[in-house]
C-alpha cells in the first residue's frame, strides 16, 4: 500500500513538471511553429504559382509565335520569374533557419528529458531515505518512551532513599544529641573522680606531713653525741619559746637521714595524669562549634607558637574522623601553636577547627597561616586570595588581578607582603601596606603550588617544572624539571631541602644547596589523586606524609628512605592535602569527599 502511494506520488509530481514545463516554454514553441506553417503555406503556393507560371509561359510561347507583341511579354514573365526565384531562395534559407532551431530545441527538450529522469531517481532515493528516517524516527519514539519509563522509575527510587535519607538523618541526629549528653555525663563523672582523688591526695599529703612533723619533733628532743672534730652549728632561740618548740625548717642540716619527701606517691599521680590525658582524648574526638566570643583572650595569644617541637610522633591511628565540609575539601593547615586547624572546601567556606572543639570561620584550594599565627590567607576559584584576622575573625583584605582560579598563596618571612600563583600562569608579589599588586612575573605555566625563603620562590608548574624566582630582580634562578606535573611544593625547618609531589606518583626531596634531587619516596600502591594533591614534611623534617588516590595515608622516613606506616583506615575517597602539627603531636589528612581525619599515636 506504502509503495502503490510513493509510485502515485511521483507520477503526479512528473505530470506537473511536465505541465509547468509547457505553460513556460509553450509561447516559444508556438511561435516557431507558426512561422514554419506559413512558410509551408507559401512554399505550397510558391509551388501553384511556379506551375501556373510553366503553363503561362508555355501559353505565351505559343502565343509569341502567333502574335509578335510576345517578347514583350517574355521579358516581363522572366523578372517575374527572377523575382519569385529570389523569394523561393530566401523562403528556403528561412526553411533551413527554422529547420535548425527544431534541431536545437530538441536537443534541449532530449536534455531536459534526461534531467527529468535524473531528478526522478533521486527523488526516488530520497524517498526511501525518508521511509528509512521514519522507521529510525519510530525506532527513536520508542527508545525515548522506555528510557521515560525507566526515569520514573529511577525518581520513583530517588524519592523512596530520600525519605530513608531523611529517616536516617534523623535518627542520626538524635543519635548524635545522646552522644553528646553521655559525653558531657561521662567527663562530669571523670571531673568528679578527678576531684575525688585530688582530694585523697590532699588528704595523703597532710596525713605525711603530720608525720613528719612529729617524726622530726621526736628527733629534736633525742640528745645527739657530738664528736669532738664535729662542726658545732649554734641555734639563737627565738623569744616565747622553749627548747622543744624548735621549728623543723629551723633543724640542722646534720640530720638529711630524717627528711622524707612531701610528694604524694607515683601512683596516684600516674592516676590523676591518665585521668586529665583520657579527658583531652574525649573533647579531641567530639568536636563542638564555638562562638565567636565563647573566650575572653584572643586566638593570637592562645595559639601562641610554640617553637621547634620536641618529638615528632609517627601517627597510627585516627584520632577523630568528622565531615569537615559540604563537598570536597581541598586544603588544610594547622596554625604554629598547633591549637587551631584550617580547613578549605568546595562548599566556599574557610573553617577554623580546635583540636578540643570546632570553630567555623570561596570555592577554597588553599590556606596558609603565618608563623605568628595573627593572620589566615585563603586562595579562592573565584581569581582572589582573601586574608583574615584571627583575634576578631574578619574579612581585612581581598587581592583581585589574577584572570584565573588562584591555586596558591603564600606570607612572605616579613608578613607584610603575599605572593599568589594562578591559573593564568602568573605569580604575583602584593603589598599588605599599600594593598596592591608590586609585581607580575609571567611563569609560562600554570601554577599549582608555592613556597618562600627569605629571598627566594619556588613554584610548581603544569609543565612538570619547579622554578626558583629572585624576588628582587623578578628572573628566574633555577629550573629543574621533574617527571610529572607538579602539585606540591613544602620547605623542611631549616629551609635547606624542597619536598616535591608529582603525577608521575613520585615524592622527592630536593637538596636547595645544590638544586639537585636527594631522595625519592614511592610505595606500591600509593597515586597522586589530583593537581593539587599537598604533601608535608614533619616538623623536624624527618618524615614524610603524602595521600594517596586510593585514600591511604604513607608515612616515609627520611632517614631511611623506608616506608615507615600505611594508614588505610579513614577515608574512602582520594587524599587531597596532609598537614603535620607544628608540635609533632597530629596529622591531619581531607579527602575528595566531605571528610577529614586527625591521626595521631594516642
Amino acid at each position: 500500500m506504502a509503495g502503490r502511494r510513493v509510485e502515485c506520488t511521483w507520477k503526479r509530481h512528473v505530470a506537473e513538471q511536465l505541465k509547468q514545463r509547457d505553460r513556460v516554454q509553450r509561447q516559444a514553441f508556438e511561435e516557431i511553429i507558426h512561422q514554419y506553417n506559413r512558410l509551408l503555406e507559401k512554399s505550397d503556393l510558391q509551388a501553384v504559382l511556379s506551375e501556373r507560371l510553366q503553363t503561362e509561359k508555355y501559353e505565351l510561347q505559343d502565343r509569341h509565335d502567333v502574335s509578335p507583341g510576345a517578347e514583350s511579354l517574355q521579358q516581363e514573365m522572366a523578372q517575374i520569374r527572377i523575382r519569385h526565384q529570389e523569394e523561393l531562395t530566401e523562403l528556403h534559407k528561412k526553411r533551413g533557419e527554422l529547420a535548425q532551431s527544431v534541431i536545437e530545441l530538441n536537443n534541449q527538450i532530449q536534455q531536459k528529458d534526461k534531467e527529468i529522469q535524473s531528478n526522478e531517481a533521486k527523488m526516488l532515493e530520497y524517498q526511501q531515505q525518508i521511509a528509512q528516517l521514519e522507521g529510525e524516527c519510530r525506532d527513536l519514539r520508542s527508545s525515548l518512551a522506555d528510557l521515560e519509563r525507566a526515569n520514573q522509575t529511577l525518581r520513583d527510587e530517588y524519592d523512596a532513599l530520600q525519605i530513608t535519607f531523611s529517616a536516617l538523618e534523623e535518627k542520626l541526629r538524635k543519635t548524635t544529641e545522646d552522644n553528646q549528653e553521655l559525653v558531657t555525663r561521662w567527663m562530669a563523672e571523670k571531673a568528679q573522680e578527678a576531684n575525688r582523688l585530688n582530694a585523697e591526695n590532699e588528704k595523703d599529703c597532710r596525713r605525711r606531713q603530720a608525720k613528719l612533723q612529729k617524726e622530726l619533733a621526736d628527733a629534736a628532743k633525742e640528745p645527739l653525741p657530738i664528736e669532738p672534730d664535729d662542726d658545732i652549728e649554734v641555734l639563737s632561740e627565738d623569744s616565747g619559746k622553749g627548747p622543744g618548740e624548735t621549728s623543723p625548717s629551723r633543724m640542722p642540716s646534720r640530720t638529711p637521714s630524717k627528711r622524707v619527701s612531701q610528694t604524694p606517691p607515683a601512683g596516684l599521680l600516674d592516676s590523676i595524669s591518665n585521668i586529665f590525658g583520657y579527658v583531652d582524648g574525649v573533647c579531641v574526638c567530639f568536636r563542638r562549634r564555638r562562638s565567636l566570643n565563647s573566650h575572653g583572650t584572643s586566638p593570637e595569644s592562645a595559639d601562641a607558637p610554640t617553637g621547634v617541637c620536641a618529638e615528632v610522633r609517627v601517627p597510627s591511628t585516627a584520632l577523630h574522623v568528622f565531615d569537615a565540609h559540604d563537598g570536597e575539601v581541598n586544603a588544610v593547615r594547622f596554625s604554629p601553636g598547633s591549637r587551631l586547624l584550617a580547613t578549605g572546601g568546595m562548599d566556599r567556606r574557610v573553617k577554623l577547627w580546635e583540636v578540643v572543639a570546632g570553630q567555623e570561620k570561596k570555592v577554597c584550594v588553599c590556606v596558609c597561616v603565618p608563623s605568628q599565627g595573627s593572620y589566615l590567607l585563603a586562595a579562592s576559584n573565584d581569581f582572589a586570595s582573601r586574608i583574615w584576622t584571627m583575634d576578631d575573625y574578619r574579612l581585612r583584605h581581598t587581592l583581585t588581578g589574577h584572570s584565573g582560579k588562584v591555586l596558591s598563596a603564600r606570607f612572605l618571612l616579613d608578613n607584610a607582603r603575599i605572593v599568589s600563583g594562578s591559573y593564568d600562569r602568573t605569580l604575583k608579589l602584593w603589598d599588605l601596606r599599600s594593598k596592591v599588586c608590586m609585581k607580575t612575573v609571567f611563569a609560562g605555566s600554570s601554577c599549582n603550588d608555592i613556597v618562600c625563603t627569605e629571598q627566594c620562590v619556588m613554584s610548581g608548574h603544569f609543565d612538570k617544572k619547579v622554578r626558583f624566582w629572585d624576588i628582587r630582580s623578578e628572573s628566574i634562578v633555577c629550573e629543574l624539571e621533574l617527571l610529572g606535573r607538579v602539585t606540591s611544593l613544602d620547605l623542611n625547618h631549616d629551609r635547606t631541602e624542597l619536598l616535591t609531589c608529582s603525577r608521575d606518583d613520585l615524592v622527592k626531596i630536593i637538596d636547595l644547596r645544590n638544586n639537585a634531587v636527594r631522595q625519592t619516596f614511592s610505595a606500591q600502591g600509593f597515586k597522586c589523586g589530583s593537581d593539587f594533591t599537598r604533601v608535608t614534611f614533619s616538623p623536624d623534617g624527618s618524615y614524610v606524609a603524602a595521600g594517596s588516590a586510593d585514600g591511604v595515608l604513607y608515612v616515609w622516613n627520611v632517614l631511611t628512605g623506608k616506608l615507615d606506616k600505611t594508614l588505610d583506615k579513614g577515608h574512602s575517597s582520594a587524599i587531597n592535602s596532609v598537614s603535620w602539627s607544628p608540635s609533632g603531636t597530629y596529622v591531619v589528612s581531607v579527602e575528595k569527599g566531605s571528610r577529614a581525619v586527625l591521626w595521631s599515636d594516642m
